[in-house]
């Protein structure tokens, strides 16, 4: 029997396929083919700023041999002329799970919730994955490999995206007509971490962003401790982990401000992580570039909002709304700013809108070059791989693409994308235009034909006179087949034709209704003309991002002034009490003098007459500007760090500046009995987090007492501890092992850094204090006496409601107090709270703060304050003292700010009536020398963001009407944090 030839040409390629070089060749004589094959006259971008017009792309098995003008080919050469095509490096994606299947998720919370490791002989962190190779669970999958090549990628960079240690991922060649033998071309070609845990396992820590930044701290400190072989047992994470370290290291932060937490990581441990951004890096560039990191930029653009329900319109936040107008900017920012940056599909719904997104960040103004850099030469060099993808030099892979211009314009057709020196086709090159209209003879009358759309995907409409037809058009490999009905709609027309290279004739086979066999003609009337909407060249309106970039957000940061304060009712918070008709002067970001008929030449001065200058008020105990607040995956969390999570965007800052409050401490919650590090600030709107903490910040920690911490209320049962008596157990235990731990590290031997006892230590060297929350008189008196087992104090109980209970021993003992002003019976164990506390234990010599532990509380501290003149009788002065000079006693920041009085930080606000008074507003806040808080601009801003809303929403609307797609208006609520918040 003789075998077709093509079917025979197939069956040994299919061989020569499945076959590595070094296997026996016993099924057939087999030749190899070693031909060339060159690509010429084409304009060849041979790198994004190295290109050739007329030039040849000569390649051999897969590899390009050479690049240039007028090449001496080889005799075995098979040349393919490309006059007016032009030839691109394929596309590489860094950041994918091309291949990889998705973890399934389950339940981490509440009874289901797990406090140990699943898995033995690993990290104790089910979390912390580096043993995971991509290569182990990839499988190939074409039809998704098409669709990347389709949009010119050839190769992809792919990993599990679970956990916060991931596992290395694997480095792929697109390419249908090889196997994983050809495909693979890195199985471990870099390691990836992240700050989200798995989804796929149940142990509970870390709960929160804070936790994976701590958790990744001590991940690095136990892999050296490892690496030094000071570990008896096995530990395959650990060994992974170190055996990866020289690999490439990236890292999925997702925001802007998470890139910023991922780069202080690497800093800590000299590690340079390429950092997947989150496409908002535009409003804090500086900070961004300041990191010197290499990023991987999503250009999942958010849609606009349907805003033609005007109700529905005013639910939206003016910061979606500027995500929307502002995000495609973010990549000719990062070009502006000299960031090396690769772009992604990551994030994207689907694949098919990279190009219009792609398009769209072109026209709001990053480069054509840069585009084609970050698609090209910085994913390959990233990779380490410049020699092998990225570009068309000698010895890289031939990975190209063909198209009809320029890649980047709507308009340009990618034909072929070729993958390791194989052809895949993407259109055909070859295929004639029809488009045009079109005078139609068929059986016997004349119809109009006009045919539009895209070349490789044309529409036909055909009309008999003024009646328009149904009818359907297919068009591939210079084929055409075409049917209509008649006007009646019951019979049906179907003409085929092989169309000419010049189609002003087409000629073919008719088959009438009735199954009649005969032939058509259509003689092009009038060639076709494509309407372009030129929308690259149209300016797209962009409205200017402020800091923060939300609402009531400043055009620049608030400058320190010179002031003089003329004639003020000044509340010192000092000795010297209330000063009647007195001026103060703010020089340098300090209160400079304080005195009558004051002059300091160039101030600014503030007529003060009638009004009331206080110190700033400080909130000893909020939750405002955090992303997180709890971390509740251990009873003990004393390695978190609040000031990792401080978030400079929310807009309790702002709303506590018109309150008056200048500086607060942000604790930890009340999930655990020792509770994460706090975070001290300043409420400089529009700064940076670390702009925001105080500059050699006094170290504070929380703990918690109570119903909290031994989870009462929160369906759960596994964690320890249970009741009030593992609650003291607890902190015995961890202050011992501290003790043993701080012993040891003075000793001079080796120790493994643990992030935990470190912390545990420092309060019993006296370096951190505590914060404690506390209602019951019976715990309050455990805890001291813990401390005083470990000879050192506590130094603030916060709430403490039945502080008027343990008064005394309060006071003997040294502690603090810092509590509500009229809160009780909210649960159980504050049922005995009185609103005479405050007083009394005032009267016990205790130092006492009035606190907020609400959002909007925190801004009502001034009649806080003032209650405690009714309950107790506090004198003016004495209750005003309670949220300033007190609360900066108990946060150890007293010789910096909570009184007026020379050489302090000029933390200031001016009052326009007494600041104990319900009527009394806040006209301007100061902190160091600066404005932070104007009442009269607060009035300019709410007319300008009306306009600009109103601007935003007609722009959304015309993008609505030119047919963009559009999303739902959704309210986003800022959730309210409070100790107990999960």
């Amino acid at each position: 029997m003789r075998i077709p030839f093509l079917l025979l040409l197939t069956f040994l390629c299919c061989i020569s396929l499945s076959a590595q070089e070094y296997f026996p060749k016993n099924d057939g004589v087999k030749a190899e083919n070693n031909n060339f094959t060159a690509l010429i006259n084409a304009k060849i971008y041979v790198t994004p700023t190295e290109i050739l017009d007329g030039g040849t792309l000569l390649i051999q098995n897969g590899k390009v041999v050479k690049t240039g003008k007028s090449l001496s080919l080889p005799e075995n050469t098979v040349v393919v002329d490309l006059t007016g095509k032009t030839i691109y490096p394929s596309f590489i994606d860094i950041y994918s799970d091309f291949g990889v299947e998705k973890p399934k998720r389950t339940s981490s919370s509440g009874r289901s919730a797990q406090y140990g490791p699943s898995r033995e002989g690993f990290y104790w962190n089910d979390h912390i994955m580096p043993e995971n190779n991509a290569i182990s669970k990839f499988k190939y999958d074409s039809k998704k490999a098409k669709e990347l090549r389709d949009l010119g990628f050839g190769v992809i960079n792919t990993h599990i995206q679970d956990g916060i240690a991931r596992g290395t991922g694997a480095l792929i060649a697109l390419n249908d007509k090889g196997l994983d033998a050809d495909r693979v071309l890195a199985d471990k070609s870099a390691q990836y971490f992240s700050l989200t845990k798995s989804v796929a396992k149940r142990q509970a820590y870390p709960t929160s962003l804070m936790g994976a930044l701590a958790l990744l701290r001590q991940m690095y400190y136990d892999s050296d401790w490892y690496a030094k072989g000071k570990v008896d047992t096995k530990d395959r994470s650990l060994e992974a982990l170190n055996a990866n370290k020289n690999l490439v290291q990236i890292f999925e932060a997702s925001d802007k401000d998470n890139v910023l937490r991922a780069d202080k990581i690497g800093d800590k441990f000299n590690i340079d992580y390429t950092i997947l951004a989150g496409g908002n890096e535009y409003e804090n560039v500086a900070d961004i570039k300041a990191t010197n990191a290499t990023l991987v930029v999503p250009i999942n653009f958010p849609d606009p909002y349907d805003v033609s329900a005007p109700y529905l319109a005013e639910h939206i936040s003016l910061e979606d709304m500027r995500s929307w107008n502002q995000a495609p900017l973010n990549p000719k920012v990062l070009e502006e700013n000299n960031i090396t940056f690769g772009l992604t599909l990551h994030g994207l719904k689907t694949a098919s809108s990279f190009k219009k997104n792609l398009s769209k960040a072109i026209q709001y103004g990053l480069s054509k070059t840069k585009a084609l850099e970050a698609l090209t030469t910085v994913p390959a060099q990233i990779l380490g791989k410049s020699n092998l993808i990225g570009s068309l030099k000698s010895g890289s892979q031939a990975n190209f693409l063909i198209t009809s211009g320029d890649i980047f314009d709507n308009k340009t057709v990618l034909y072929e994308n070729w993958v390791q020196g194989k052809q895949h086709l993407v259109k055909d090159k070859a295929l004639t235009d029809i488009r045009g209209d079109y005078n139609l003879t068929a059986g016997g009358k004349t119809y109009q034909l006009s045919i539009k759309g895209e070349l490789h995907k044309p529409k036909a409409a055909v009309k008999e006179g003024e009646d328009k037809l149904s009818s359907k058009i297919k068009y591939e490999h210079n084929w055409m087949n075409l049917s209509f009905n008649n006007k009646e709609g019951d019979k049906v027309f179907r003409l085929t034709a092989l169309v000419p290279p010049s189609p002003d004739q087409i000629k073919g086979k008719l088959i009438l209704p009735n199954g009649t066999e005969t032939t058509f003609s259509a003689v092009k009337a009038q060639a076709f003309s494509k309407k372009e909407k030129n929308e690259t060249d149209k300016k797209p309106v962009v409205v200017p991002v402020t800091y923060p970039n939300i609402g009531y957000g400043y055009s620049q940061e608030p400058k320190q002034e010179t002031t003089l304060f003329k004639d003020a009712t000044v509340w010192t918070s000092e000795e010297e009490g209330i000063l009647e008709h007195t001026d103060v002067l703010v020089k340098n970001g300090k209160i400079a003098k304080i005195g009558k008929d004051l002059r300091a030449a160039g101030a600014t001065i503030v007529n003060a007459t009638g009004k009331h200058l206080t110190a700033g008020i400080i909130d000893e105990h909020t939750h405002i500007a955090a992303l997180s607040i709890n971390e509740s995956g251990q009873n003990s969390s004393a390695e978190v760090q609040m000031e990792d999570v401080v978030d400079p965007e929310h807009i309790g800052i702002y709303r506590n500046l018109a309150g008056g409050v200048t500086s607060a401490q942000l604790l930890h919650g009340s999930a655990n009995p020792i509770g994460g590090q706090s975070a001290i600030l300043k409420l400089k709107w529009g700064a940076n987090a670390d702009e925001l903490i105080y500059k050699n910040s006094p170290k504070f920690i929380k703990f918690a007492l109570g119903e909290n911490v031994k989870q009462s209320n929160w369906n759960s049962y596994s964690r320890f501890p249970q009741t009030r008596m593992g609650v003291e157990q607890t902190f015995i235990n961890y202050f011992q092992r501290a003790k043993e731990y701080d012993l040891k590290k003075k000793s001079g031997e080796e120790y493994r850094h643990d992030e935990e006892l470190e912390t545990l230590a420092e309060i019993i060297n006296g370096e951190r204090f505590i914060s404690c929350h506390s209602y019951v008189q019976s715990e309050i008196n455990m805890l001291m006496k813990v401390a005083e087992k470990f000879d050192f104090k506590i130094n603030t109980f916060t709430h403490i409601l039945e502080g008027y209970k343990v008064a005394d021993k309060m006071a003997a003992h040294g502690a603090g107090a810092s509590t509500f002003s009229d809160w009780w019976a909210y649960k159980y164990e504050v049922n005995d709270a009185i609103p005479y506390n405050a007083a009394i234990m005032q009267s016990q010599g205790i130092t006492v703060a009035i606190n907020s532990d609400d959002a909007e509380m925190s801004r009502r501290l001034n009649q806080e304050a003032a209650k405690t003149v009714k309950y107790g009788g506090m004198t003016e002065l004495e209750a005003w003292k309670m949220v300033t000079i007190n609360p900066a006693k108990l946060l150890h920041i007293d010789d910096r700010v909570g009184s007026i009085r020379e050489g302090k930080d000029a933390d200031l606000v001016l009052w326009s009536a007494n600041p104990l008074s319900v009527y009394a507003k806040a006209e301007k806040t100061f902190i160091d020398g600066a404005v932070y808080f104007d009442l009269e601009k607060d009035k300019q801003q709410r007319e300008a963001i009306k306009k600009e809303k109103a601007l935003l929403i007609n722009l959304m609307l015309q993008e609505k009407d030119k047919g963009s797609p559009t999303q739902e208006p959704k309210k986003k609520d800022q959730e309210q944090l409070h100790c107990d918040s999960l």
